[in-house]
């Protein structure tokens, strides 16, 4: 039986999920996180910035990515970046057999108020996990970055600030995410 093909378009807004096998970890070391994210920048800079990220969570054996395509199809872009991974980290830890569940999960995002939404739920998960009691204390996450805690050049806060009011985006942004942990 054939897979189904990735619903896609120029354009598109995407919930990515990966997985580890067997929901083994992914990540082991704090390098191995740096790792991951510098090919994030490294994917960023290979497409001639046909995409951006625009947040992002990395937990110990699962991955969210919220990303927006311009012209680089996700099933290129997925397969570069997981490739490069599951092959530093089957490299570093001599790990044999595949790193990740079967393929990446994606869900194309389709309206406005389902751009927050992923994107606090996203935020959400390292506290929902009970990891930590706020989301900004979570290191490998793009929150700290949303709410203006953490200066990075990974991810372009512009679209899911441009909800909220100018003058107090980072603000308001941040009462969204943690008013849903109340």
């Amino acid at each position: 039986m054939s897979r189904k093909n990735r619903l896609w378009r120029e354009g598109s807004i995407l919930h990515i999920t990966v997985r580890g096998n067997r929901k083994e970890d992914i990540f082991k070391s704090k390098e191995d996180y740096y790792v991951y994210l510098r090919n994030l920048q490294h994917a960023i800079k290979f497409y001639n910035n046909q995409f951006e990220i625009l947040s992002y969570c990395l937990m110990t054996n699962h991955i969210h990515l919220q990303i927006e395509t311009k012209s680089v199809h996700i099933k290129k872009l997925m397969g570069k970046i997981n490739t490069f991974y599951a092959k530093y980290f089957n490299n570093k830890y001599d790990y044999h057999g595949h790193l990740f569940q079967g393929r990446y999960g994606s869900q194309i995002i389709d309206s406005d108020s389902y751009i927050l939404e992923a994107s606090r739920y996203i935020s959400l998960n390292p506290v929902r996990a009970n990891i930590v009691k706020k989301p900004e204390d979570y290191k490998w996450s793009s929150y700290p970055m949303l709410i203006g805690k953490r200066k990075e050049k990974l991810i372009n806060s512009d679209r899911i600030l441009s909800y909220f009011i100018q003058s107090r985006k980072r603000e308001l942004y941040r009462m969204y995410v943690e008013d849903a942990i109340r």
